[in-house]
């Protein structure tokens, strides 16, 4: 038999209220040769069930019901399972447009150099707005290009796991799906940036991303910030950081404490801070001196082979500093990364 075009992965775990929904969402594909393993990661609901009476009805639908080992072992296991070289990821609770797998293997296909294609996303149901999430929805959609994604990945995960479509064989030369403690997806996103590996997007909604309480990313604590954090450090020392002898870091409030305390426990050589506020300027955080912004070109002439880490919260801000660095004739991904 002939291999699919794709391999839609999706773990499952107690989704028998939103699970029809999805699986209809899948065979309304425009591009109908696909293959889904549906992993049930030990469901005690009506999931299992659901499964298999589909795909009695589709042949397309493979089920593999496993005792419960969490989602990083359910990916993995669907993974060595699949049969094409493309793997488009899913989630038992999302709905997807029909055209989205024929446009995104179109994308990987047509461009050679790309390792994987997301898309935008749209939160449903709109009666459940939260605001937080809809920020972060509205920020991903921002960013829509492959230098856009790889400027901001320290800034948060920028691409949803359920909106994307990837290459088999570079997934597994990069070790997998794999588990540190922190978010696996982040973390798969971080790695492909440190092996010089692009991400890119179509410009258009294909993911409908469901919003509801007992979401992964809020009852999971591998998904916190402190965890997030974690998992920047980990990959900014492996990357930006390399053979770095300074590192400033512009931002003495919330973020910048809690980056800079996983950077000096990693004995990295954070130097000072930088802040517009002129109650913190002369201070100290962390035994390291505290200065005015403006006093950043002097300290960057100090130092070998400087960088500094804009980690401030605010979009806004960001954008202020941003523009700030550019006058100064700094080059973001260069001499500065957004972290925060």
């Amino acid at each position: 038999m002939n291999s699919p075009s794709v391999s839609i992965l999706m773990p499952v775990r107690n989704a028998a209220n939103t699970l029809r929904e999805t699986l209809g969402s899948i065979q309304s594909q425009t591009l109908t040769d696909f293959e889904l393993i549906a992993v049930n990661d030990g469901s005690e609901d009506d999931t299992s069930n659901i499964l298999h009476t589909y795909s009695i009805n589709d042949k397309r639908i493979k089920v593999v019901d496993m005792v419960k080992g969490g989602i990083i072992k359910a990916l993995n296991h669907g993974l060595a399972l699949s049969q094409s070289n493309f793997i488009a990821r899913m989630d038992a609770d999302d709905l997807i447009h029909p055209k989205r797998l024929e446009m995104q293997l179109q994308h990987l296909q047509d461009n050679p150099g790309l390792s994987i294609t997301s898309c935008l996303a749209q939160p449903f149901p709109h009666n459940s707005y939260n605001k937080g999430f809809h920020r972060y929805v509205d920020w991903l959609n921002s960013l829509t290009t492959s230098l856009e994604i790889a400027r901001d990945i320290f800034v948060e995960s920028p691409v949803p796991h359920p909106s994307v479509m990837l290459r088999k064989e570079e997934l597994q030369s990069l070790g997998r799906y794999q588990d540190h403690g922190w978010a696996e997806d982040y973390d798969l996103w971080l790695r492909y940036f440190i092996a010089g590996k692009q991400i890119g997007k179509i410009p258009k909604v294909l993911l409908y991303w469901r919003d509801h309480p007992s979401r992964t990313s809020r009852t999971d604590s591998r998904y916190s910030v402190e965890n997030f954090l974690k998992a920047k450090v980990y990959y900014l020392l492996r990357g930006p950081l390399l053979y770095r002898d300074t590192i400033i870091i512009w931002g003495a409030g919330q973020m910048g404490k809690r980056i800079s305390k996983h950077l000096i426990r990693s004995e990295a050589p954070v130097n000072s801070f930088l802040d517009i506020n002129p109650r913190k300027i002369g201070q100290t955080l962390r035994g390291r001196p505290i200065y005015s912004a403006n006093h950043l070109p002097t300290l960057w002439q100090q130092s070998a082979r400087p960088v500094v880490l804009v980690s401030v919260g605010s979009h806004s801000a960001r954008s202020l500093i941003r523009n700030k660095m550019q006058n100064w004739g700094f080059n973001e991904t260069e001499d500065y990364w957004c972290v925060a």
